[in-house]
């Protein structure tokens, strides 16, 4: 395949110079990728598996005409370090604590996709003080089994063999089976600021440890304790959500007392790309209520 890029070949500092949309800073010691725009409160964008700061390409720009906005991509994955971590939402949470250390951000509302999601779920029950409004987008956390496909990544020397493959079939195919409803929502632009990060060296071996690890059912006492906190949260799900179905976003809310369900119907995983109208004005709406 004449100019194909293989996955997982080129170095972290190759990528960056060629390819990088914002800026990097050192946190903890290890390198961070981050975009920022707008002025306002702060509002922090966290994404999820297998994705990074695009995953709010539809979103940030929106939020940025009212917001101090942020969105970072977490570590092992987009272009932020790929030492190797203890992967999970132990370190996120961390990362994100670090970041507003760093930027000087006593406190923000947060939004989280996915693991994003558990992210600030972990975070928003050891920092309550350093929280405002919070908002989860079929957030990972409470029980739920992986799908299909993945347990067949997580298989000995199955994940690698795939992942190494010389095509860009296998992950546009997992975007659109598992990510989203509409497969014809995945067009050729969104696919590469989505996965073009995966190009990096060392990000196969992240994706299949963090699958392998199985963390992102293991919140529910922190959904709990979440619900039982001050925090406003919104909670907003994609009725045909293939990764997390329907029904772990309804005993998520049902675990979070006072929270509020959203669910956007003809959405997949992804309700912020897919329908990114309605998602902003959700968001926007809930942000701006006393």
């Amino acid at each position: 395949m004449a100019g194909f890029i293989a996955w997982n070949s080129l170095h972290l500092k190759e990528w960056q110079d060629k390819y990088a949309a914002g800026d990097v800073v050192e946190l903890g010691g290890y390198e961070t990728h981050y975009i920022e725009k707008g002025e306002g409160e702060p509002l922090i964008l966290i994404h999820g598996f297998n994705m990074d700061h695009n995953t709010w390409v539809h979103n940030f720009e929106v939020f940025a005409q009212r917001y101090k906005t942020y969105a970072f991509d977490l570590w092992g994955l987009g272009a932020s370090t790929r030492e190797p971590l203890d992967h999970g939402y132990e370190l996120f949470s961390g990362q994100l604590r670090l970041f507003m250390d760093h930027f000087g951000i006593e406190w923000a509302h947060l939004v989280g996709h996915s693991i994003g999601g558990g992210t600030v779920i972990k975070f928003s029950g050891e920092h309550e003080e350093r929280v405002g409004k919070v908002v989860l987008v079929d957030p990972t956390g409470i029980p739920n089994p992986l799908p299909f496909r993945s347990k067949v990544f997580i298989l000995p020397v199955v994940g690698e063999f795939l992942l190494s493959r010389k095509t860009d079939f296998l992950r546009r195919m997992n975007l659109e089976d598992i990510w989203v409803h509409d497969k014809t929502s995945i067009n050729d632009d969104f696919f590469y600021k989505a996965m073009h990060f995966q190009k990096i060296k060392g990000t196969s071996e992240i994706l299949l440890e963090m699958l392998r690890k199985e963390f992102f059912h293991t919140l529910n006492e922190e959904v709990v304790q979440l619900g039982k906190m001050d925090h406003q949260i919104l909670i907003v799900w994609g009725r045909e959500d293939a990764s997390v179905p329907l029904e772990v976003g309804e005993k998520m809310h049902a675990l979070m007392q006072g929270s509020q369900l959203e669910i956007m119907d003809g959405c997949g995983h992804m309700p912020n790309y897919e329908n990114p109208e309605l998602f902003n004005h959700m968001v926007l709406d809930f942000l701006a209520e006393a």
